[in-house]
């Protein structure tokens, strides 16, 4: 059985070294497989084990939740072979038409990577953060009282618990490789933040969190609307706090991400399953 996994970055910075891990492990050319929209995957294939696909989905939660359904959207309708001849072929071996498509996941995990800021000292710069949960840190409303999180206005979510076996697995995989990691909320923000207070507030109203970054929610939003597991993964390239860009380690961060996932692809990527 070959595992399908998406991995979803922001820029191609950081796509460029999730596939340069995954050439350890897989076809060292990635297929390119054109989408709808102007979006492209890059589809590594580890033979008959895993097949990942990674997709450049833009800045921001709105950018990357579009392109990530239309990732899924494709896989759901084609097969992820696409409409030529692997497509007919997927159609001929599932007995299914161009009108009547399997109603499996299109994948079978979802990764949103990149790197991202720490909160410190629970995420060293160059260090990985594997999230217990995805949460929108700013969706909701300020109020006299304070902060209220969507839930508390009555509609909408702004969390997505992960499996801790899932994470318990990707963790023991980075572990057994040497790459440290921590396994705690990642939140996703609108504005970076860039001030002691901001930073203050925000480990105040989400205990334990270790990371920000800005695309997780919107990735996990389209995993969810086609019941995919999805994971998040995050090289800390800053401290959380004042913007200090001397202090920035984006290089380190891009290599741990380049060393951690090949890690993965030789565990969690073929094996079943990835709740």
């Amino acid at each position: 059985m070959v595992h399908r996994i998406l991995i979803v970055t922001a820029v191609a910075a950081e796509a460029d070294s999730v596939s340069a891990g995954l050439a350890a492990v897989a076809t060292p050319a990635p297929e390119h497989v054109p989408l709808p929209g102007g979006l492209a995957l890059r589809r590594h294939a580890d033979g008959d084990r895993a097949r990942v696909d990674v997709l450049v989905g833009g800045v921001g939660p709105a950018s990357v939740a579009a392109a990530t359904g239309t990732a899924l959207a494709y896989a759901s309708l084609t097969g992820g072979e696409g409409e030529g001849e692997r497509g007919a072929e997927h159609d001929a071996e599932h007995g299914a038409d161009r009108g009547e498509r399997p109603h499996d996941p299109p994948y079978d995990l979802v990764v949103s990577a990149g790197i991202a800021g720490g909160f410190q000292p629970a995420a060293p710069l160059g260090s990985l953060v594997v999230s217990s949960a995805i949460v929108a840190a700013d969706l909701g409303a300020e109020t006299p009282d304070g902060y209220l999180a969507v839930e508390e206005l009555g509609f909408g979510r702004s969390v997505h618990p992960v499996s801790g076996a899932l994470t318990g697995r990707i963790a023991a995989a980075l572990a057994a490789g040497g790459v440290p990691c921590a396994v705690a909320p990642v939140l996703t923000v609108s504005t970076v933040t860039g001030s002691a207070r901001r930073a203050a507030e925000l480990a105040e109203r989400h205990p334990g969190a270790a990371a920000e970054a800005m695309e997780g929610f919107g990735v996990a939003e389209a995993a969810a609307a086609y019941g995919v597991p999805v994971v998040e993964l995050r090289a800390v390239s800053n401290a959380v706090g004042p913007r200090d860009r001397a202090a920035w380690r984006i290089g380190d961060a891009l290599d741990a991400l380049r060393r951690g996932v090949p890690l993965l692809g030789r565990t969690v990527f073929v094996e079943a399953p990835c709740t």
